[in-house]
Order: structure tokens, then C-alpha cells, then sequence
């Protein structure tokens, strides 16, 4: 079972998944996110419609702020005999209430729920957003991670581990809610680290923020390839968070491939893998305790967030559909 992933005129060039989530090594985008469902079911993502293999007859079409291509992409797919899912690429219900601002924008919305044979919400929250704009068929599935494949395993030792990882990275953005996360865990005391992005002069300027907040220059990291960023994220021994966007959650799912708790935030896999976790400073100071949290996070993984458990889904959602 093959599920094509398509974001039209998207920046993300064409990838195919033949291996599932493939070496970790591999060129090209990591199989999270959205490229996570086209990489679970073996299938491709692809930067345009006319690039999807003309036999496809699964399908999902991202939507963006302009959705002119996506109704374009729809027509394409079914004109074939393809049966297309809707989803938006940026979900969380704050991001998609901005981008229907407009009369326009929910009018073009209506008519892709109406023509779309189902929508895929990759959080509970965008679930209403297609069912009040009468899609005919609506699904939250979470986006997986390849926590089943032990060619993403980033996992390190407790011994080799010590203090926070900072998940979120936007100031500019109040739900992420990301200077409070920083100030909360340089309170616990421990060794804090954050990656610091943004171009030369706003990151510079958060740098020198973020060392008025107590954190060490060594701490402060640049942006870094997808696996050099897991690799220290093990470093360390929680993910801390308060993001309050309600997004798909990838931090959460980077803490599950470090094998790792992740704390705070509200985003789909933190509520799917990381629930009724035991208080910050307990992980912190508990060995057995951070050692079961671990475990406890890891099997929710797989029963509900691994490429095997999501692929299952993604079948049986698209045999409601027709296909």
C-alpha cells in the first residue's frame, strides 16, 4: 500500500521511500513530518502533481496558503482514478485559522472539502476545520516516526546524558511559548542547551539573550543537519518545552528516536507518547524513574505512532474511501 504525498509548488524537491525511513545517512529530507507518511507506506513525496506516477491511486495534497494548486492537484489525481486525502502543511489550528482569514481563503476551503474524497488531520484540533467545511470523510492520524526501524535509534546511555534540551527555538511566535521554557529550566539548575537560529544578526542577538538568561556559550547552538541535531539532542537527558500551538509535535517525535522524555508542550505525539509523565525535577534527579518513562513512551510509540502502526491506519483510511 502506497500513499503519495503532494505539495505543490512546495520548496521540498520530488523523494522516494523504496526502504521506508532508508539509512539515516540518506540524501534528501528525513522521513518526519509529512515526507513521514509517504516513507511509511514506501511511497513518494513530490513538489508537483505532474511528477506522481501515473498509476498512484492513493494520495494526499497538501494545502498551503495559496489553494489554487491544491484544487488543480485534486482534479489531476482523480481525473486518473486516484482517491485524494486533503491535509494542511501547517496544522495546528492557530496556523490554519490564519490562513482561512479570508472570505476567499474559506470559500476555496469549502470547495476542496467538498471535492476532496476525505481529509487527513494531523492533529485532533484540525479535525473540525474539515468536518464544519463538509468534508466528506475525516481522519486524525499523527504523523509517525520510524521508532521501529533501529536504523533511527539515536539512543545513549543515562551515563552520558545531563541536563535539558531545550525543544522550541521561535521567540517571535507567543504559543511556542519559548522564552518561559528557557527561564523554567535554567531555574532547575542544570546544564541547559538550546539551538540558536535565525540569521547572523538575530542570532547574534539571541545569543547574547540567552546568555543573560543564565546559559552557557557552549550551550548555544548553530543549526545543524537533521541527524547531527539528534545525535545532541541525546546529550542531553529531558526535552523541556511549554509550546501551547497544538501542532503535529515534532520535537516530541525527535525525543522518541533519542529514546528520551519529552516534557511540556501540547503538540499530537507529546499527547500520544509522552502522557501522565512523572514532574521535570524527578526526571531530572530519578534514575528509575526517567528509565520508565522511556519505556512507557516507547510503547505508545509503537502502538501508535511507528511507521508499522500509522501505515496500518493510513490503509484503513483510504479503504474508507474507496481505495
Amino acid at each position: 500500500m502506497h500513499v503519495a504525498i503532494i505539495n505543490d509548488q512546495g520548496r521540498d524537491p520530488d523523494q522516494l521511500f523504496p526502504d521506508g525511513a532508508g539509512p539515516r545517512d540518506a540524501a534528501g529530507h528525513a522521513p518526519v513530518n509529512y515526507h513521514a507518511y509517504a516513507a511509511c507506506t514506501r511511497a513518494g513525496f513530490f513538489q508537483s502533481v505532474a511528477h506522481v506516477p501515473k498509476d498512484t491511486r492513493r494520495a494526499v495534497v497538501l494545502l498551503r496558503r495559496d489553494l489554487h494548486p491544491a484544487l488543480q492537484a485534486i482534479d489531476a489525481l482523480q481525473s486518473t482514478g486516484c482517491k485524494v486525502a486533503i491535509s494542511w502543511k501547517e496544522s495546528g489550528p492557530l496556523q490554519i485559522a490564519d490562513q482561512l482569514a479570508t472570505a476567499d481563503a474559506q470559500g476555496l476551503f469549502r470547495t476542496l472539502c467538498a471535492r476532496a474524497d476525505g481529509a487527513l488531520a494531523s492533529t485532533p484540533e484540525a479535525e473540525p476545520f474539515y468536518r464544519e467545511a463538509g468534508a466528506k470523510i475525516v481522519e486524525y492520524i499523527p504523523t509517525p516516526y520510524p521508532v521501529d526501524d533501529p536504523r533511527w535509534d539515536f539512543s545513549r546511555p543515562l551515563a552520558e546524558r545531563s541536563g535539558i534540551f531545550i525543544g522550541t527555538r521561535e521567540w517571535s511566535v507567543p504559543s511556542r511559548r519559548h522564552e518561559q521554557a528557557v527561564r523554567e529550566a535554567v531555574a532547575l539548575g542544570v546544564p541547559v542547551t538550546v539551538v540558536n537560529e535565525g540569521n547572523w544578526f538575530r542570532g547574534w542577538r539571541n545569543r547574547r539573550r540567552l546568555q543573560a538568561m543564565g546559559i552557557a556559550r557552549e550551550r548555544i547552538l548553530r543549526r545543524m543537519p537533521y541527524t547531527e541535531y539528534l545525535a545532541t539532542m541525546a546529550c542531553s537527558r529531558i526535552v523541556y518545552q511549554c509550546d501551547a500551538s497544538a501542532v503535529p509535535g515534532q520535537i516530541a517525535g525527535d525525543a522518541l528516536l533519542c529514546r528520551m522524555p519529552c516534557v511540556g508542550g501540547n503538540g499530537a505525539i507529546e499527547r500520544e507518547a509522552f502522557a501522565d509523565l512523572p514532574d521535570t525535577a524527578t526526571l531530572l534527579r530519578d534514575d528509575a524513574a526517567w528509565h520508565a518513562a522511556v519505556a512507557q513512551s516507547q510503547q505508545r510509540a509503537q502502538e501508535r505512532v511507528s511507521f508499522a502502526a500509522v501505515a496500518d491506519r493510513l490503509q484503513k483510511f483510504f479503504a474508507r474511501l474507496g481505495a
